[in-house]
């Protein structure tokens, strides 16, 4: 059964730092894109960051760039995102998800209709 599950959600004043875990199980991550998006109460879920398989390259939304950093520990089974510098905006749920279509160094966006697993999210909120 193909299972992610987030983690490392919670309450942080702003300016401050959380790192979020994905965990994977049912399948081997190592082939997998992993993406992390988000949902802000009453708007669209966005996609904000992605992590390639093998060379482990990374795209970010302009709006966490140089903030957040995603990673990817294949060996156990696990992705990170690590949000430094956290703004009230950056409230909303944060999900991961797999596709299994690596993403080339033109990306521009994170789509989320490319990913077909899914966790269930993780509550992240900045107070001001």
């Amino acid at each position: 059964q193909v299972q992610l599950v987030e983690s490392g959600g919670g309450l942080v004043q702003s300016g401050g730092s959380l790192r979020l875990s994905c965990t994977v199980s049912g399948f081997t991550m190592d082939y997998f894109v992993i993406g992390w998006f988000r949902q802000a109460p009453g708007k669209e879920r966005e996609g904000v960051a992605c992590i390639n398989p093998g060379d482990g390259s990374t795209f970010y939304v302009d709006s966490v760039k140089g903030r957040f950093t995603i990673s990817r520990d294949d060996a156990a089974n696990t992705a990170y995102l690590t949000m430094e510098s956290l703004k009230p905006e950056d409230t909303a749920v944060y999900s991961c998800a797999a596709s299994g279509h690596p993403f080339p160094t033109t990306l521009t966006a994170v789509t989320q209709d490319e990913y077909y697993y899914w966790g269930q999210g993780t509550q992240v909120t900045v107070s001001s």
